[in-house]
């Protein structure tokens, strides 16, 4: 039971966090007009750091390709995370991730990323994974956001074991 609840963590975090915009998640945006006609603030660049963990009983290599990017909000940027099996047997893994200040995680839209899905890596393999994403321009509008001049993007891996897949919500999807 304390493996199930362990492997459930993930959906309900997943679920709770993106229902309610808790705990720095960020929101998921599509490649549209939207995105294509924002413009750039240029006075107010970012730092974007990005931070790479695992979970104990993960046995992946796991790491941010950059340490930091400067962005300009409404302006999209591109960024990689390495992953490596160094086990001799198939691992699959399954992230999760946060922004820090949490306030900031409203702003942060990715467009395409690793994020909640399964990932299987078979022995020895390396992947780069990709995070697209911007700064919704609107963060330089908010009083809360005046003096944040830089946002921590965190992931973390955890063992996705077999068989142990539970429905998600179709609010969710």
């Amino acid at each position: 039971m304390t493996v199930g609840l362990s492997y459930a963590a993930v959906p309900l975090y997943r679920i709770f966090c993106q229902a309610y915009s808790y705990g720095g998640t960020t929101g998921q945006a599509e490649a549209s007009d939207t995105v294509s006609s924002m413009k750039a603030v240029k006075e107010r660049p970012i730092k974007v750091r990005f931070n790479a963990d695992v979970a104990s009983s993960m046995q992946w290599n796991f790491k941010p390709q950059q340490g930091d990017i400067m962005v300009l909000p409404g302006e999209t940027a591109l960024a990689f995370y390495t992953a490596r099996n160094p086990t001799n047997k198939p691992v699959v893994g399954i992230s999760t991730y946060n922004v820090i200040p949490f306030e900031a995680g409203q702003y942060f839209n990715k467009i395409q990323c690793f994020c909640f899905e399964e990932q299987m890596l078979n022995p020895h393999e390396q992947v780069d994974m990709p995070v697209f994403f911007y700064i919704d321009p609107e963060f330089t509008e908010d009083p809360k956001m005046e003096y944040v001049d830089e946002i921590v993007l965190s992931y973390t891996f955890f063992e996705a074991k077999e068989g142990m897949k539970l429905p998600v919500p179709s609010f969710v999807k």
